[in-house]
């Protein structure tokens, strides 16, 4: 981040640690600090190390272990951006150290999927060659959890599917933001989303410029090319905010990406303003039935769910309203599981060395969810 780009020094020292009070709050509440002794911390590793503006041969190498949970965020009193500066750090030892062909591959998920989808029957071919992979060792070798199935792709995009999908015209409008794993692995949801909004009354668009959020690249270290994306996808956010049309995002750490961290991490004031315009799909609905607008035309259930509530959606700070909404439902109970975060955060469970730690961060939501 620039300092330029922050006027107000008070919401600068937020994004340099200058507020730490080194309370620790951040340390005790840590998932990845629980479950594994080689993680200094997030304290020390953000803004310590930031503060002091150590150089690049200290670099601490613990910083690796952290997950971009966000869950220090939430616990810091100062409203330090702590998760903020781990990345920012992180960028910094990227920028004079390559990195590995795993690393690669977790970022630039679209990038495969793109690619695949060009040749015929190229995710068909990926799915099974995965399956193979996984049983030769492949991805062990090159640092991928052999221990994980890798995300199948989906037959057809979502952005293919909604070509094939019959939209009553409205006044109405919102713009879907799939993201890289619905469009690609699980269309489906997108699907879904669009018919809840033509329920109430919506027309979905979608915009075909835009780019995968970037939170891939970010805890990865790719950091300019993450940079590029965001700046992409402002453009286009400010584009239709410009026409009254606000973003929707179904997964919660495109939503966080695209509202608030953009700006946490790039500093550039119009993406404070683009992150104004997006939503998180039960966000959005929870304001239609505030409004009195949502449709509630609901069919009888008898369902009993366990609802685990991600780290990304706790860290925008808009509570549970896929819960709320949920438990309008007739004959739906949701449970709240209340069991900490899944340990997954992203790309990191599918990374070897982080295999044992994610299990030991999700263990009791694992737990949770095999008693329930």
């Amino acid at each position: 981040m620039s300092d330029k780009t922050i006027e107000n020094e008070e919401e600068l020292a937020i994004f340099t640690g200058d507020h730490c009070l080194s309370c620790t709050s951040c340390m005790s509440c840590c998932p990845v600090m629980e479950a594994s002794k080689e993680f200094r911390g997030p304290k020390l590793v953000g803004p310590a190390h930031g503060r002091l503006r150590f150089s690049q041969a200290d670099f601490e190498d613990s910083l690796d272990y952290c997950s971009n949970c966000k869950i220090c965020d939430m616990a810091c009193p100062s409203g330090v951006a702590i998760s903020t500066l781990n990345m920012l750090q992180r960028a910094e030892y990227y920028k004079k150290h390559p990195h590995s062909r795993r690393d690669d591959m977790l970022a630039h998920g679209e990038r495969m999927a793109k690619l695949l989808r060009m040749v015929p029957f190229g995710t068909s071919c990926a799915n099974i060659g995965m399956k193979i992979g996984k049983s030769l060792g492949v991805f062990s070798s090159l640092g991928i959890a052999g221990e994980r199935d890798m995300p199948a792709y989906a037959p057809k995009s979502f952005l293919s599917m909604f070509k094939d999908i019959m939209q009553s015209p409205s006044e109405k409008k919102v713009v879907f933001y799939p993201g890289c794993f619905i469009n690609d692995n699980e269309p489906e949801v997108g699907v879904a989303f669009v018919k809840v909004m033509q329920k109430n009354g919506y027309e979905v668009l979608v915009d075909t410029g835009f780019n995968c959020c970037g939170s891939p690249m970010v805890v990865t270290g790719y950091f300019d090319e993450s940079r590029e994306h965001a700046m992409n996808n402002v453009k286009r956010i400010l584009a239709w905010k410009s026409k009254g049309i606000p973003v929707v995002a179904c997964c919660t750490s495109c939503s966080m990406m695209l509202k608030n961290e953009y700006f946490e991490l790039f500093g550039e004031k119009e993406m404070r303003e683009a992150g104004s315009n997006v939503y998180d799909a039960f966000e959005f609905l929870e304001i239609l039935d505030e409004n009195g607008e949502l449709n509630k035309d609901y069919k009888q259930f008898t369902e009993k769910l366990l609802y685990h509530v991600p780290c990304h959606l706790k860290a925008q700070g808009f509570g549970t309203p896929a819960a709320n909404i949920l438990r309008e439902v007739p004959g739906v109970e949701v449970e709240p599981a209340d069991a900490g975060c899944c340990g997954m955060s992203g790309n990191y469970g599918f990374k070897q060395d982080k295999y044992e730690i994610s299990m030991k961060v999700g263990a009791r939501l694992f737990d949770k969810i095999r008693g329930s």
